[in-house]
């Protein structure tokens, strides 16, 4: 008669015996194993290196892939500095407008951006930012909490980019002064390429592009 092991209180023997193998070494050599790799059989320690192998290379793309995340982010992080120091360079406050637009557009490769403005001061209120502003878009602006990403479904902010009907996607950004409700503007990024700004993308980096130009802007207002 034969006796049926449970295969669950020989694992437990095991994980309890670690010198099990070493008093036993001939069964490292005599025991076989089908390879999902090689399509044979082959003995414990082939298999013990194939799975060590197979880790080893997971831990080796997962290397590569962070190490592309962080070039990405210091890529990322060297143009925002590059940006914020045009915008402090930027002596005459009636220019900051178009530097943040200009150099906005420059460093990061957006095909189109363009920024509205209200509730500026007397010295600026011929400003070209100020130009073709609708109690919409205002309305729009204030109920905007997070920068908005996705399809160009013609939004007004979209029509005031130079060739807005070749924007395909857009990020639309509220300009505002703190924890304020109400925004005193609007930043416009556009594309003709419906993927690059998406709704399932992550906005982080753009609220900080908000916040900075909020910033640089505020001096503006009245």
């Amino acid at each position: 008669m034969t006796t049926e092991l449970d295969p669950n209180l020989i694992a437990d023997y095991l994980l309890e015996h670690p010198h099990f193998f070493e008093e036993h070494a001939e069964l490292l050599s005599t025991i076989k194993l089908t390879s999902p790799v090689m399509g044979r059989a082959v003995s414990l320690q082939e298999r013990q290196m194939e799975i060590l192998r197979e880790k080893i290379r997971v831990q080796e793309l997962r290397m590569a892939d962070l190490m592309r995340i962080a070039q990405e982010n210091d890529e990322i992080t060297n143009k925002f500095q590059a940006w914020s120091r045009a915008l402090l360079l930027t002596r005459d406050a009636a220019d900051l407008p178009r530097a943040l637009t200009t150099q906005l557009q420059e460093i990061f490769h957006v095909p189109q951006v363009t920024v509205r403005l209200w509730n500026l001061g007397q010295d600026h209120a011929e400003n070209w930012a100020t130009r073709d502003i609708s109690d919409d878009a205002r309305l729009f602006a204030n109920g905007l909490s997070a920068p908005f990403c996705g399809p160009n479904k013609d939004f007004e902010a979209a029509a005031w980019l130079d060739d807005s009907e070749s924007v395909k996607s857009v990020a639309i950004l509220p300009l505002r002064v703190g924890a304020s409700p109400d925004a005193f503007g609007l930043l416009v990024l556009g594309s003709p390429d419906p993927g690059r700004f998406t709704s399932d993308m992550g906005i982080d980096f753009l609220t900080r592009i908000g916040e900075t130009g909020s910033a640089a802007l505020a001096c503006l207002l009245r």
